[in-house]
């Protein structure tokens, strides 16, 4: 073995007795060893390197596998080509050992690894799982050495072309890599019996109580058990409930399921604003485990097209985080895995007056949701399946869909921040719906779910959206034909007047055919994406030199970018015929050389987290919760006429505003008209306001800005027009 094998070894020293009070928790984090096989080798003798788990292989040192250097694989469908890992397997290796044993269980979980994931204790297969983006659970007690000492622990990953095509492998074709690993928290879970295997903690707002139910094996004992709880302040470790019940369970079976009710009468609900949270703590005599909650709510009302949360009425505003392609970009290093990183990430989304994310085409490790519910950001948890419209040829069947959407609610329910069970992304089956309806009723808080392009699977489902109105002219530019461009104005491709039979909806089959009126959340919109360097990304290039070859320049673009995402952004939002707006994207790769990235997020520095400037502000304020729109889309404008001014306002919050709109008209930056406008707006409303200008009589470029203040802060919506 490894020189360095000695280093590696865990010491854990348990006290011995007849039972365990409290379950002990043992992290396997930290450096591994690991090696490289082909598919057909059996467990390795020598182990070339290291590599940190939670991670990914191309963590390894010395490199494994120099990224881009493996397999280019050609056609993996929709024209995409990849660099992908293929037919290897990688070895994780790590030694431990645990003195003075008398538990009844010993497990060890794996949060998340991908793909298939195997392992084996002391030389000894202890069992195996195909699924890459749920936890993986492992009964290791009967191969622990009874005598103490060292054991070898060794687990191994495979690549995702070696997976059976009945198993979810993460379909995203703008990814090349798809780099296996461990990618989550990995730990030994030692307690006695009776053993709590689950909890699912179910808030009622409405009755100021909290619904428990809770899993618990017994080892086939009928011998009556207590289950004491106690729930408390997270922060402050206030307890504010506690009991005992008394348990009886037949022998005939060993897992019992208890549903119970806990009074908290004084509750402090919990929202994006005020992110309260509960722990609740349950033990027996021989197992003690915790679990985190807040006291919301979260449903959908189709009569009024819009989503609850604590049953109110409650706009979406955020972004999306695509992770595993964040996972390829050539600065990600270790950052998924710092929580310092993770943290100010998702502070920084809330500087942008973000209250919700989608975690785009897969799931981020489990620390990323620990941290959604202590700062307060609601998620549209995305299972990691994108085909791109009709799926013609899908060997994954509903049952098998349905199986792996149970393991991920069974690790997801009790967070807070989890709103929306997301079933795949832009995709068209006959295959999702059964699948999302044999687990909806597994959830007792019965969140809504979403369907991608597909029709919704229950009334009290969302939709999601995608007007990508670049989309139509980025395919005719390609195919070198030439877009009609009405009166030689650019915004008139995506600045459509709003029709209220949803047909604005474009690229979403469902949306598009939304007879029943479900609440649409549009979470992906622009097509005008730019690498981190400001070039343009594969699906953007035509965009920029045809329709804007003044951008030639990456500032150029950069500027340009902000301005018309932020438009966009007032456009969507202040019509209010969507539940929520959330940009795409704001966490992915860049990638501005071989091989080209198809879309970007808008950093200017990954590891500082610091956004592009002119998108900041911009956006800033498009995204304020009081918000502001010039209903104003012309690009020229004849010198001496008047012109009419609409304005649209629009109230997220649920406290009425009041103040003043300005209207001011620049030229070079020199004032050169500028009026106010009195206006106030009530909670939860939209307003539209107008004024008359009258355009000077001097020629050139001007801008036009409308501004309000809120809680301080400047919110503008600017445009800019030629006077001729």
């Amino acid at each position: 073995m490894n020189k360095i094998k000695s280093s590696l070894a865990l010491m854990l020293i348990l006290i011995a007795s007849n039972c365990f009070a409290q379950r002990t928790e043992i992290s396997l984090n930290g450096s591994w060893q690991i090696t490289k096989t082909d598919i057909s080798a059996g467990l390795p003798s020598n182990y070339s390197s290291t590599v940190p788990v939670p991670g990914l292989i191309d963590m390894a040192k010395p490199v494994l596998d120099e990224p881009y250097k493996g397999t280019f694989v050609k056609n993996l469908g929709n024209g995409n080509s990849s660099y992908m890992y293929n037919n290897s397997v990688y070895w994780y290796r790590r030694t431990f050992s645990l003195q003075n044993i008398p538990a009844g269980i010993i497990q060890l979980k794996l949060n998340k690894s991908m793909f298939h994931t195997r392992v084996f204790v002391n030389g000894k297969f202890a069992g195996e799982n195909f699924y890459c983006f749920t936890p993986s659970y492992f009964d290791i007690k009967p191969f622990i050495k009874s005598s103490g000492g060292e054991n070898e622990l060794v687990i191994s990953v495979g690549c995702r072309n070696n997976l059976p095509d009945t198993i979810c492998r993460g379909d995203d074709f703008e990814k090349v890599l798809f780099a296996p690993g461990i990618y989550d928290d990995v730990k030994i879970i030692v307690s006695g019996f009776p053993h709590i295997k689950n909890i699912q903690t179910v808030p009622d707002i409405q009755n100021k109580q909290l619904r428990v139910v809770t899993e618990i094996d017994n080892n086939l004992n009928n011998k009556p058990f207590d289950l004491s709880y106690i729930v408390r302040e997270r922060n402050s470790g206030k307890v504010v409930s506690k009991g005992i019940l008394r348990q009886n369970l037949s022998g005939e079976k060993n897992q019992s399921t208890l549903d119970f009710k806990i009074s908290l009468p004084d509750c402090i609900l919990w929202s994006p604003e005020n992110p309260f949270l509960y722990s609740l703590e349950l033990s027996t005599n021989g197992d003690r485990t915790s679990a985190i909650f807040g006291m919301r709510s979260f449903k959908s009302d189709k009569e009024k097209g819009v989503v609850l949360l604590n049953d109110k009425t409650y706009y979406l505003r955020g972004t999306n985080v695509c992770i595993f392609r964040f996972f390829e970009d050539s600065e990600r290093g270790n950052l998924p895995w710092d929580q310092k990183w993770v943290a100010r990430l998702h502070s920084r989304f809330k500087e942008l007056k973000w209250n919700g994310i989608r975690y785009c085409i897969g799931f981020p490790p489990e620390r990323w949701y620990e941290i959604a519910d202590s700062l307060g950001l609601l998620i549209q948890d995305e299972f990691p399946i994108w085909k791109g419209g009709e799926v013609k040829s899908n060997p994954v069947t509903s049952d098998q869909l349905a199986a792996e959407y149970r393991e991920w609610m069974r690790e997801r329910w009790n967070h807070a921040c989890v709103v929306i069970w997301d079933a795949e992304n832009e995709s068209v089956s006959d295959k999702f719906a059964p699948a999302i309806n044999k687990v909806r009723k597994l959830d007792l808080s019965d969140r809504p779910w979403e369907n991608g392009w597909s029709r919704p699977a229950g009334d009290n489902d969302v939709i999601e959206a995608h007007p990508y109105r670049f989309y139509p002219y980025y395919e005719a530019l390609s195919r070198n034909k030439k877009p009609v461009i009405e009166d030689n104005n650019v915004l008139s491709l995506f600045y459509k007047p709003m029709i209220p039979d949803n047909s604005w909806l474009t690229h979403s089959k469902a949306a598009d055919k939304n007879e029943k009126k479900y609440p649409i959340i549009i979470n992906e919109y622009g097509w005008i994406w730019l690498n981190r360097d400001g070039s343009p990304t594969t699906l953007t290039t035509v965009i920029y030199d045809s329709l804007f070859p003044e951008a030639n320049t990456s500032g150029k673009r950069l500027e340009l970018y902000a301005k018309l995402i932020a438009m966009k952004t007032e456009y969507w939002r202040a019509h209010r015929l969507a539940a929520g707006v959330l940009h795409f994207c704001d966490l992915s790769y860049s990638r501005s050389r071989a091989p080209l990235g198809q879309t970007s997020d808008n950093f200017i520095d990954i590891k500082n987290l610091i956004f592009e400037p002119n998108y900041y502000k911009a956006m800033k304020s498009a995204f304020s919760p009081v918000g502001i729109m010039l209903d104003f889309f012309k690009n020229k404008l004849i010198a001496g006429q008047g012109q009419n001014l609409s304005v649209i306002l629009i109230n997220d919050t649920y406290v009425k505003w009041a103040g003043s709109i300005s209207l001011t008209l620049t030229k070079e930056g020199k004032e050169r008209v500028k009026k106010t406008v009195a206006a106030n707006i009530g909670a939860l409303g939209k307003e539209t306001f107008s004024s008359d200008i009258k355009i000077p009589a001097e020629k050139g470029k001007y801008q036009l800005t409308a501004e309000i203040t809120y809680n301080g802060e400047s919110v503008k919506s600017i445009r800019e027009f030629i006077v001729e």
